[in-house]
């Protein structure tokens, strides 16, 4: 059964000026999502600097997301680590805290073989009862998580479906056609939401989705509905903006940007910094073209 169908915003962490967590900014956002048409809150990943988190602050921000949610929404929580007894320890206390799925991130720096990976993700999973989504993205962590692994994986009962961030799409079509049907398909890149749709997703784990989850959420919907011209319309249509949130690091520049648009989340922690002041200015000229920035 599918966590969520739509999208799911890969929330950013907001920080004081100190560099601590502003847990009171994070239920803000929280609440804006589910009130502006996100489909799932997916807490502590990638673009929420989950590994500059420590424990406390990892579980204090999955317990946060879960209590501005409300059972509105399914809260996803990252989880993931290289080491698996921590990734094992992460999980039970996310599922104490009444988290209703978990992201699992290939292992990185140490990496592993295939096998290293299906023993990795099944000794995850048999420590749990909620479902996970495995979380291939290979250009952070080194390792490509491949379809045949998948095929092993999906024997596994709680494990349901992968964010899919590698971008190559005959891989992904590949998974499609080695998981026959066994685990759900989410776009881990917002300039490929319309591709895996049109392979059989179930949605996209988004970045835009911070700041624009209404338009991010239609994508979606309008595709799934049958309004396929509409749903690609819309996302030719954010291509430049999208473009325009990886001209560095994620999540730099959509700190960046939300913090142009009056969000004030804050700064990343280093080793992440701010951006060069050149692409500073080209984000600004991008979210002036949508109207986003008056």
């Amino acid at each position: 059964m599918a966590i969520f169908t739509g999208s799911g915003v890969a929330i950013i962490t907001p920080f004081n000026d100190d560099y601590s967590v502003n847990y009171e900014k994070l239920h803000e956002l929280v609440d804006f999502n589910i009130e502006n048409g996100t489909d799932s809150i997916v807490i502590c990943g990638t673009t929420g600097e989950a590994s500059t988190l420590d424990d406390q602050e990892h579980l204090a921000c999955i317990r946060t997301a879960v209590e501005a949610a409300g059972k509105r929404v399914p809260v996803i929580a990252g989880t993931g680590s290289n080491d698996t007894a921590h990734g094992v320890h992460l999980s039970k206390e996310a599922e104490k805290l009444g988290v209703d799925g978990l992201l699992q991130v290939t292992p990185y720096y140490n990496k592993t073989s295939q096998k290293g990976l299906v023993e990795h993700f099944t000794e995850i999973a048999r420590n749990v009862d909620i479902p996970i989504l495995l979380y291939n993205v290979p250009s952070r962590t080194g390792m490509n998580l491949l379809p045949e692994t998948c095929r092993i994986l999906a024997d596994v009962e709680n494990i349901v479906g992968i964010k899919e961030a590698s971008g190559n799409i005959s891989q992904i079509m590949q998974f499609m056609d080695v998981t026959e049907g066994r685990l759900d398909l989410y776009s881990g890149n917002d300039d490929q939401i319309v591709p895996l749709l049109s392979a059989g997703g179930k949605g996209v784990i988004s970045v835009v989705a911070n700041f624009l989850p209404q338009e991010t959420h239609d994508i979606v919907e309008r595709y799934l509905s049958g309004d396929v011209k509409g749903s690609i319309q819309l996302q030719l249509h954010l291509l430049k903006l999208i473009n325009a949130l990886f001209c560095e690091v994620n999540p730099m520049p959509v700190k960046e940007a939300m913090n142009l648009l009056g969000y004030n989340v804050g700064p990343c922690r280093r080793p992440l910094t701010s951006m060069e002041p050149a692409n500073v200015e080209k984000l600004k000229a991008v979210l002036s073209a949508y109207g986003l920035l008056k």
